[in-house]
């Protein structure tokens, strides 16, 4: 529900969902209807004037392509050679029915998986199934190849032009700017630490969590997300998390010992993380080279880490202030890699961190396309249920030689819902929204009879009401447009009657059962469960990580080979996991009772990844005393025991997980915590420090998993 006046707020800006909708209905009008006029009218080419209006149509009415006209307009030109290639694949093998249905499940599962390379492919794929689909059915012409390519070359060409010079949308800041105002925010933090009480106050610490929550995902626009597998996206993930590492470091950065001033060495330290976050946000904000590199920073962090303080309590400062520099560090480094490319060099002891640095482009795709090879990936399940369904759509089109089948197609690409009850509703609407459309339709048909003039004159309005009212009003109104818009078109092609818009309610009943029946057959629960299943299995592999790294800080000879194994397997169940997590937030189905903190869990991931680096950067060598080593063995199998315990609580199916008796947590709910470490023994060193910051925080992490299960 709109606050007062926020409908005009959006029409007077631009901004909102109304005015966005109106601005592409106009572009997609526009290339559509031209293209169609032009091949129809003027070079009486209906086969061009059919594939000019649905090349137009597929990449702006059926994809969402998320960002502006512009950004959309830069991804339609690299798709210009696929939407070609799939014209053309199509073509050939509509030949049998067999083959066109071979094809369309192989097509469909890999334009589906694409979804897998980010939200821009993911928006597309819609629109480039169309585009397979649209020549795969009889008859079997393939003489007017040419036609085809040209019809749409022609509607995809003017649909670029439109979306990149027509009515541009309001700009929106990049990722790069929103992480350049965040670490803005760290400097003013730092600068407010380097003088008495050396803490933050209360408002500044609020506006530090402001900052950071600003770069969560679900707070930046779906064009802005650094999603990609190339190196820049997944630097600019790092720059993201780096900086609200940085603040949540500076924010709870504690106080000096009471009554004594802090270390000259270690406001030193927070005056060069100050300007290096200073040049790092010139970087990110202007693309300008800062004029300081870390090297200050780097030297500072080197000496603090040399010597240590006197007192526990300022060693416990130092080891947080070590903390603080060294995202400080990361934060700079990332930035570089985003910003510069492979152009940036980062440091020897980075080289695992920015691992992908050393890789190729291709090597980069490989390796998140592999991850998602496996029935326990939820770009991979979608796939499955996608190609399922478009095979047996058009085995029944081309078995029961069903008219105008590909609309058939059409339903299942666009009314089929990664979970079975989504589809259901959506299906439910859209069948609403047909029959109504195709009531209207035949009854323009028979009072239109075979005047193409009177077709020709309600298109275009016609059009731009179905693209601005469709994507506001749902898919009822989307499809009961929609259906109107076909019928107008198809009468200017060839003579039609109203029996038309009869054929388009069946093919969409048709398309519709079968995208429910896949559903039901293939992951209808979408990815509830797999949620639970990916988070349990993160869970897991951090408590892992945190035994080992934890084991190698209490025996410093020892190799460090297993903390390097159980990281990687940190890395893959983290990205099983976010992918799960961004797939549940489009999800209309929810449990009706408590469920575990999702997004707390995944967030633990990446503090046991940055945090155990930071950790293993701390050991120098030295052996920890008996009682220290003893002391944060036993914290860190605490820690690793309440994890165990969230993710069984994840991996449990959601009956079971509630069935305790009212106001009662279930059994298997974290609820025997670790505490925070304890006193310090007097002689600790940094490395002891370090490693009771990282679990301190993890502690913390497993206190918010347990808050969101408890009872109230």
């Amino acid at each position: 529900m709109r606050a007062p006046g926020e409908l005009e707020r959006e029409l007077r800006t631009g901004t909102g969902p109304v005015p966005a909708a109106a601005r592409r209905a106009v572009r997609t009008t526009f290339a559509s209807c031209t293209g169609f006029f032009v091949f129809l009218y003027g070079f009486d080419r209906p086969v061009g004037a059919t594939y000019a209006l649905f090349g137009a149509v597929s990449l702006a009415g059926l994809a969402r392509i998320p960002g502006t006209g512009r950004q959309r307009a830069a991804v339609m030109v690299r798709l210009l050679p696929v939407a070609c290639f799939l014209v053309t694949l199509g073509t050939f093998l509509a030949v049998r029915t067999w083959s066109a249905v071979l094809g369309m499940a192989v097509v469909g599962f890999c334009l589906a998986f694409s979804a897998a390379a980010g939200p821009r492919a993911a928006g597309a794929a819609p629109g480039l199934q169309l585009l397979y689909i649209l020549p795969s059915f009889p008859p079997y012409l393939p003489h007017t190849l040419g036609e085809r390519l040209g019809g749409t070359l022609a509607g995809l060409l003017l649909l670029i032009i439109a979306e990149a010079w027509m009515l541009p949308d309001p700009r929106v800041p990049t990722y790069a700017e929103r992480a350049a105002g965040a670490v803005a925010e760290a400097v003013r933090c730092a600068a407010g630490l380097e003088r008495p009480p050396y803490v933050l106050t209360a408002p500044a610490s609020d506006r530090a969590r402001a900052a950071a929550e600003s770069l969560r995902s679900s707070r930046v626009p779906e064009a802005e997300r650094p999603a990609g597998p190339g190196l820049r996206e997944r630097a600019l993930v790092h720059t993201g998390l780096a900086a609200r590492t940085l603040l949540s470091r500076l924010r709870n950065l504690p106080g000096p010992a009471a009554g004594r001033e802090p270390r000259r060495a270690g406001i030193d330290l927070l005056g060069a993380v100050r300007a290096s976050a200073c040049g790092t946000a010139t970087l990110l904000g202007d693309g300008r080279p800062p004029a300081t590199d870390s090297a200050e920073l780097l030297r500072l962090r080197a000496r603090n880490a040399r010597t240590p303080a006197d007192l526990p309590e300022s060693r416990r400062r130092q080891a947080a202030l070590l903390e603080v520099a060294d995202a400080a560090v990361a934060l700079r480094t990332a930035a570089e890699i985003a910003v510069h490319g492979r152009g940036a060099h980062p440091d020897a002891d980075a080289a695992d961190r920015f691992w992908y640095v050393r890789q190729s482009t291709v090597r980069l795709w490989w390796h998140r396309l592999a991850a998602h090879t496996g029935p326990r990936s939820v770009y991979f399940q979608n796939a499955v249920r996608i190609a399922l369904a478009l095979a047996v759509a058009r085995t029944v089109a081309g078995l029961d030689s069903l008219p105008h089948g590909f609309w058939a197609m059409l339903a299942v690409v666009s009314l089929t819902r990664t979970t079975a009850v989504q589809t259901r509703g959506t299906v439910r609407s859209a069948l609403i929204g047909t029959c109504v459309g195709a009531l209207a339709a035949g009854t323009v048909l028979a009072l239109a009879g075979g005047e193409t003039t009177v077709y020709a004159i309600a298109l275009v309005p016609l059009m731009l009401i179905t693209f601005t009212a469709g994507p506001v009003r749902g898919v009822g109104w989307s499809q009961a447009l929609f259906t109107l818009v076909v019928s107008v078109v198809f009468a200017q092609l060839s003579a039609v009657t109203w029996q038309l818009a009869e054929v388009r309610f069946l093919d969409v009943l048709i398309g519709s059962s079968i995208g429910i029946v896949c559903g039901l057959l293939a992951w209808p629960r979408g990815a509830q469960d797999e949620l639970g299943r990916a988070v349990a299995g993160l869970l897991r592999a951090c408590a892992d990580d945190v035994e080992s790294t934890t084991a190698v800080v209490t025996a410093p000879g020892q190799p460090a080979g297993p903390p390097g194994d159980e990281e990687h397997r940190v890395r893959l169940t983290l990205v099983m996991a976010e992918s799960a997590y961004a797939q549940y937030q489009t999800e209309t189905q929810r449990p009706a009772g408590p469920v575990p903190d999702w997004q707390a869990a995944v967030m633990t991931g990446h503090h046991v990844l940055w945090g155990g680096g930071r950790v293993l950067g701390s050991v120098d060598g030295t052996p920890l005393a008996r009682g220290e080593a003893a002391g944060l063995q036993e914290y860190a199998g605490r820690v690793a025991a309440g994890l165990r315990r969230a993710a069984a609580v994840a991996d449990t199916p959601y009956k079971i997980r509630n069935s305790g008796p009212p106001g009662v947590p279930g059994a298997l709910l974290p609820d025997a915590l670790p505490a925070p470490g304890e006193a310090a023994p007097p002689d600790a060193g940094l490395a002891y420090f370090a490693t009771t910051a990282w679990l301190d925080s993890l502690t913390a992490d497993l206190e918010v998993i347990a808050a969101a299960r408890a009872p109230g």
